[in-house]
């Protein structure tokens, strides 16, 4: 008898001109939870000026299309960070 398959797992760092902007990407893709409720965990996070992102997934088609997606979302967020310019200092 066959053991369970182990988890399939991504990893993903993208790096920011500035820890300001990491944290704005990281708190516009956050609140994205994947669609369905089991085979798939992501989690972010920001150190400094890199947003890292981990995915867990049972597998493989599930672990492709939330990786496509979160692409999609990042491409998205970057186009939209770019077009307005550098965010302003909070501490101003």
């Amino acid at each position: 008898m066959a053991g369970a398959a182990q988890p399939l797992s991504f990893t993903l760092t993208v790096p920011f001109p500035s820890c300001l902007e990491a944290q704005i990407a990281h708190d516009t893709l956050a609140p994205d939870a994947e669609p369905r409720r089991g085979g798939i965990t992501k989690q972010l996070s920001v150190n400094r000026n890199i947003l890292h992102v981990q995915w867990q997934a049972d597998e493989a088609r599930i672990l492709r299309v939330s990786v496509s997606s979160f692409l999609d979302l990042l491409s998205l967020t970057v186009q939209t960070m770019d077009r307005f310019g550098p965010p302003l200092d909070s501490n101003l």
